[in-house]
C-alpha cells in the first residue's frame, strides 16, 4: 500500500457565487478579503486584484495560488500529498479531485466553470482537462515531501488511515486486506491534523458592491489513502458562497467536517441575520456535538463587510489564526480567536 503511492499531487478548490445583492451594501466596509490562517502574501496578492479592478473570482484564484507557489506553511501547494479540488459561479459548481502533475490546480477548477457543463472531473482525466485548458505537467516532488514520506515508511506508516483490516494497521505498512472475521471497532480518536498539518488555505472575498466569492486549495491529508477525496471539493463543506449572504470556507479535518457542510451552514445562518462570529461558533458546536475531538476551523463574512472565525478548542489548537483586508485596515492584518 505504502510504497506504491509516491506521486505527489495537490487539491483544490474554489466556489463562487456570483449573484445580484438583494440590497446596498455597506460601502464603509467593503471590499473585504479573509483568509484562514497567517497566510499574509495571499491575502496581499488577493487585494492588489481587487486595487486594479479585477473581480472577486480573480482575487480568489490569484490569492490562493500564491499560495499554491509559495506552499504556504509549508501544507499548501505542490509537495504534498494527493488530492482535490472545486469551483461555483452563479449558483453552478465545477471540482476536479485526484488532480495529478499539475501546480495551478485552482486555476484548472476555474476552467472547469468557464469551459465545461460539469461539476466534477476526477483522477488522470481531470489532469488531462488542465493539459487541454494549457496548463503544464510539472513534477510536484520536493525534497521535503521525500523525507516526509521516507520517514513515514521508517515509522512503520504511522500513523495512517486503514482500520479493521489485516495485518494490523497501527504495526505494519501492509498492504492491507479485509479479515475473514470482521469485528468493525469504532472509537472516538483525536485528530491526527495540527497547526502544522492543516493542508489548507480558504479565502472569502466581498467586492464593493457585495459579490461574494469563496475558496480553498490544499494538498488533503497527509499518508491518505490512495482515492481519497476531503472536504475541499465538495460543495458546501470547505467553501460556499452566496451574493445574497455571505462567504465561509473551512480547514481542518476535512473528513469529519464535510459530513457538516459547515460552509453551507454558516452561509444560511448569515442569511438570516446571524453575525458572522456567531455563524462560525454555532457550526463549530454543531460538529463537535458528535465529533468532539475534531480539528477544525471556519472563517465566515457577510454581504456588509462584517467577518468571524471559530474553531474547536483541543490539544494543540487553543486559538484560530487569519488574515483580513479591508478598507479599515492599512494592510492585511493577522486576526486571532480563542477557540471554543
Amino acid at each position: 500500500m505504502a510504497r506504491r503511492d509516491r506521486r505527489w499531487g495537490m487539491v483544490a478548490l474554489v466556489f463562487v457565487a456570483v449573484l445580484t445583492p438583494g440590497g446596498a451594501a455597506s460601502a464603509a466596509a467593503l471590499p473585504v478579503v479573509i483568509n484562514t490562517w497567517a497566510f499574509r502574501t495571499a491575502a496581499e496578492t488577493a487585494w492588489r486584484v481587487l486595487e486594479s479592478g479585477g473581480s472577486e473570482l480573480d482575487a480568489v484564484e490569484r490569492g490562493c495560488g500564491q499560495c499554491e507557489i509559495d506552499q504556504c506553511d509549508g501544507s499548501v501547494g505542490y509537495g504534498g500529498s494527493p488530492d482535490e479540488r472545486n469551483c461555483m459561479e452563479k449558483i453552478f459548481f465545477g471540482a476536479v479531485a485526484g488532480l495529478r502533475r499539475v501546480k495551478n490546480a485552482i486555476g484548472v477548477a476555474r476552467k472547469v466553470i468557464e469551459y465545461t457543463k460539469h461539476t466534477l472531473l476526477v483522477g488522470e482525466s481531470a489532469s488531462l482537462f488542465a493539459v487541454r485548458m494549457g496548463f503544464p505537467y510539472e513534477d510536484l516532488t520536493t525534497q521535503k515531501s521525500l523525507s516526509l514520506y521516507s520517514e513515514w515508511l521508517n515509522q512503520s506508516c504511522q500513523p495512517n488511515y486503514w482500520k479493521n483490516v489485516v495485518p494490523d494497521s497501527s504495526k505494519s505498512c501492509g498492504p492491507y486486506k479485509r479479515p475473514e472475521k470482521v469485528t468493525y471497532k469504532e472509537e472516538q480518536t483525536s485528530s491526527q491534523r495540527s497547526v502544522h498539518n492543516h493542508d489548507t488555505i480558504g479565502m472569502v472575498v466581498i467586492g464593493v458592491n457585495g459579490t461574494v466569492a469563496s475558496g480553498t486549495s490544499t494538498n488533503g491529508a497527509v499518508h491518505k489513502i490512495p482515492g481519497r477525496v476531503g472536504d475541499s471539493p465538495i460543495a458546501g463543506a470547505g467553501s460556499y458562497a452566496d451574493s445574497t449572504a455571505g462567504g465561509a470556507a473551512a480547514t481542518g479535518d476535512g473528513d469529519v467536517m464535510m459530513r457538516f457542510l459547515p460552509s453551507y451552514q454558516a452561509v444560511e445562518y448569515m442569511r438570516m441575520g446571524t453575525d458572522p462570529t456567531v455563524a462560525c461558533q454555532k457550526v463549530i458546536s454543531r460538529i463537535k456535538k458528535y465529533a468532539p475531538k475534531f480539528f477544525g476551523a471556519i472563517i465566515c463574512a457577510n454581504t456588509t463587510g462584517s467577518y468571524g472565525a471559530a474553531c474547536n478548542k483541543i490539544p494543540g489548537l487553543t486559538q484560530f489564526h487569519f488574515i483580513v483586508s479591508s478598507p479599515l485596515l492599512s494592510r492585511p492584518t493577522e486576526q486571532a480567536v480563542d477557540c471554543i
